[in-house]
C-alpha cells in the first residue's frame, strides 16, 4: 500500500465515494484556510450544514472571502461564516491571524490547513526568503498550527472534546523524493536547499509540488509524535484525491494540455474531493487512535510512501521537524514557549 501505482490511482478516482459525514458542530469553532475557492470552499460550505458555532474562512482576499461566505449563506443558509486575512506567503500575516484569534477566538475545534499553491516556473522567494511553494504549502501553515495549537489543548480541556488539525497532503507524495531532490535534503541545511534556485532549476516543477506534500506527512507525524502530554488532539494529513479545481490555473503549455486532458479522463467533482477533508476533520467516531498522524485517503487510514515510513525517510522526518522548529522560533517567539510548553521530545 505504500506506493501508488497508475492502477490504484484510476482504481480511486472511479471508485463510488461515500455520502458526505456529518456531525453536529453546535457551539464548535472551525477555521479552514483557503476556504473562499476549490476543496477549501466546498469543505467549508459541508461544515456550514452541521451548524457551527464559527466558521473561519481564511484567505488573502478579503473580496473573495466575502463572495465565499455570501454563496455558503446562500446554499445553506448558514450565516455566521466570517472571513478572516490570512496570506501564507507572509510570517508577518501568520502571526496577526494568531494575535487577533488571541483576541477574539475562543475555543477553537478544527483546523483545516487546506491552502497552498503548486510550483510556479518562475522562481522567486517571498520577503521571508524562502521559495513560494515552500513557505505557503509547508513552513507558513506549520507555523500557523503551532500558534493555534494552545487554544485547541484548552478547548479539550475545558470541553472535554477531541480537536482535529487536518493538513490536507495528496497522494503525490508517493512520488516525492527522487534522486534529484534527496541530493538537496542530504545537504545540511535542507530547507534553505529546497530554497534555491539550484534546486529550482534541477527538480521538476512537479518534483517541487510531490516534496512539499511529503513534507505536510512529516510535519503531521512529528507534531503528533510529541502530543503525548494531549491524548485528546488529533493530527492527521488528508488526500482529497485529483479533482476538478481552480489550484492549476497557472499550467500553461503541454502541462496545461496533458492535465486538462487528466481532468476530462479522471477527476473527480470539487466537492467530492471536499468531502475528504471533512471525513479527516469529523470522520473516524469511534477509531480515533487510528487516527493519530495518520495519513487519510478516501475515508480510511492507510499507509503513506514506502520512503516516508522508511529509515532514511523518518531520519529525514526529524531533520525536517528541527530545522522547520529553529525557524519557526526565530519568526515568532511564542512557538520557542508553545513547544517548551506542550511538546515532549
Amino acid at each position: 500500500m505504500g506506493r501508488l501505482t497508475l492502477w490504484r490511482f484510476i482504481c480511486e478516482q472511479y471508485q463510488t465515494f461515500k455520502p458526505v459525514e456529518k456531525v453536529d458542530l453546535t457551539g464548535k469553532t472551525v477555521i479552514v484556510t483557503g476556504g473562499n475557492g476549490g476543496l477549501g470552499f466546498e469543505a467549508a460550505k459541508h461544515f456550514a450544514t452541521m451548524n457551527p458555532g464559527r466558521l473561519i474562512i481564511a484567505c488573502r482576499s478579503e473580496e473573495k472571502g466575502k463572495a465565499a461566505i455570501s454563496k455558503i449563506s446562500q446554499d445553506t443558509g448558514y450565516t455566521k461564516a466570517e472571513v478572516w486575512i490570512l496570506d501564507l506567503a507572509r510570517f508577518a500575516s501568520v502571526r496577526e491571524f494568531a494575535d487577533r484569534f488571541e483576541r477574539e477566538g475562543g475555543r477553537l475545534d478544527i483546523l483545516v490547513e487546506n491552502a497552498g499553491i503548486v510550483a510556479l516556473p518562475v522562481y522567486e522567494k517571498t520577503e521571508d526568503g524562502y521559495v513560494s511553494i515552500l513557505q505557503t504549502n509547508d513552513i507558513s501553515p506549520s507555523l500557523h498550527t503551532l500558534l493555534l495549537l494552545p487554544y485547541m489543548i484548552k478547548t479539550a480541556e475545558e470541553y472535554n472534546t477531541k480537536p482535529r488539525i487536518v493538513q490536507v497532503s495528496s497522494d503525490v507524495h508517493y512520488w516525492a523524493m527522487d534522486k534529484t531532490s534527496k541530493k538537496f535534503v542530504n545537504q545540511p541545511n535542507m530547507i534553505d536547499a529546497l530554497s534555491s534556485l539550484d534546486y529550482h532549476k534541477q527538480a521538476s516543477l512537479d518534483a517541487h509540488y510531490f516534496d512539499s506534500k511529503l513534507l505536510n506527512v512529516f510535519f503531521v507525524r512529528a507534531l503528533q509524535a510529541r502530543l503525548g502530554k494531549y491524548p485528546s488532539i488529533i493530527v492527521n494529513a488528508v488526500n482529497p484525491g485529483y479533482c476538478y479545481s481552480g489550484f492549476r490555473t497557472n499550467f500553461s503549455g503541454a502541462r496545461a494540455f496533458v492535465d486538462h486532458l487528466m481532468e476530462k479522463l479522471f477527476a473527480m467533482t470539487t466537492e467530492e474531493g471536499g468531502r475528504q477533508l471533512v471525513w479527516a476533520a469529523v470522520g473516524g467516531s469511534g477509531a480515533e487512535e487510528k487516527l493519530k498522524g495518520g495519513y487519510v485517503s478516501f475515508g480510511e487510514v492507510v499507509e503513506p510512501s514506502d520512503f516516508s515510513i522508511s529509515k532514511e525517510g523518518q531520519a529525514l522526518e526529524e531533520k525536517y521537524w528541527n530545522q522547520q522548529l529553529d525557524i519557526l522560533k526565530g519568526v515568532d517567539p511564542r512557538v520557542k514557549q508553545i513547544v517548551d510548553q506542550y511538546l515532549q521530545n
